[in-house]
């Protein structure tokens, strides 16, 4: 940690700011330049916070040096994690598509989902059987029995299921029904319990960007996972809230490169959540595949103008056909076929 004392800094500030470094355990680096007095704290400085020093005479801001994040930072793991997905490797060479409708509504509709996702070669079955929704009057989800709905149709067709959890109470369902992998979404991105929870588990875990959420805060949120023990995380750009009313939410395609050199973990993109429109969830695929993204999550509905939620963002069974036919050609031309 770093301590830049203010000009007029007297020594006896200066010597509280060490007492207080050394009570840590930690040893001072004492930089006396022409305007500034900067004092490092030499040590691990887990123990130590910017607001320990920053409250105190004299001090006129203190920084840490380490990132919060440590388990997940590529500095600590240079290669590249794969997570593995009955037999899947998300983060390897090869791309990954995650597909599915956002709900689960009945088991005609999914099983026809799970033979659509199947068909045009994507590997792994989404749906929602707990929805979180903005207003509380609309659909919610068929819970427990859509969850049922889920596996059925997913173990029909050989593909591992991912759902996302709301509570930590639904935690032991989604063990008995062997969800395979675990979605955290936007909105539960900064809740501390689950995270903690899903840490204790050996499943992987997609964990969606909060609307607003920094990178760092990102990053932190995934630390909490890695920390409890479970180390099978999958980053999932969705888009972030913005000024734009043109579009649901604005991709941050930036996002892509900068977590692939901060984290050692996958990352993929949501491409259609980000829109909110079906017609925009192509070239916002091809420009994150582009970009590095290691898969996509994408929504594909048997009928979106039917479906119970979000069907404006989801594309029909001939767009995905299409689709997935454009995403092959494209990941042949970056070295990374589609799995």
């Amino acid at each position: 940690m770093i301590i830049v004392m203010k000009g007029p800094a007297t020594e006896s500030d200066i010597q509280s700011v060490i007492d207080k470094i050394r009570h840590a355990g930690l040893t001072e680096h004492v930089s006396r330049g022409t305007e500034r007095t900067i004092i490092g704290a030499v040590g691990d400085e887990r123990s130590l916070s910017p607001e320990m020093f920053e409250l105190m005479p004299g001090v006129e801001r203190a920084m840490r040096v380490l990132k919060d994040y440590r388990i997940v930072a590529r500095d600590v793991h240079p290669a590249n994690t794969v997570v593995h997905v009955r037999g899947l490797a998300i983060g390897g060479p090869e791309l990954q598509i995650f597909a599915g409708p956002a709900a689960v509504e009945s088991a005609v509709q999914m099983d026809a989902a799970a033979a659509i996702v199947k068909q045009t070669g994507a590997r792994l079955l989404c749906g929602g059987a707990f929805k979180p929704r903005t207003s509380p009057y609309a659909f919610q989800g068929l819970g427990m029995e859509g969850l049922e709905l889920l596996r059925d149709s997913a173990r029909g067709q050989g593909l591992p299921m991912v759902t996302e959890l709301l509570d930590v109470r639904q935690l032991e369902a989604f063990l008995e029904y062997d969800v395979d992998v675990i979605q955290i979404g936007a909105r539960n991105m900064q809740n501390i319990g689950l995270l903690k929870e899903v840490g204790r588990i050996n499943k992987p875990v997609i964990l969606k960007r909060g609307l607003s959420a920094t990178l760092n805060e990102w990053l932190t949120a995934a630390e909490y996972i890695a920390a409890g023990g479970n180390h099978n995380i999958i980053f999932c750009e969705r888009g972030i809230r913005s000024f734009e009313p043109s579009y649901r939410n604005t991709l941050d395609i930036s996002a892509i490169p900068v977590l692939k050199r901060e984290t050692h973990l996958p990352v993929i993109v949501d491409p259609c959540h980000s829109g909110g429109k079906a017609w925009m969830a192509p070239a916002l695929a091809k420009a994150s595949l582009a970009a590095g993204a290691d898969g996509l999550l994408l929504e594909v509905h048997p009928e979106p103008a039917s479906a119970l939620c979000d069907g404006d963002q989801a594309l029909s069974p001939d767009e995905f056909q299409q689709l997935m036919t454009e995403l092959s050609s494209l990941a042949a031309a970056l070295g990374r076929p589609l799995a």
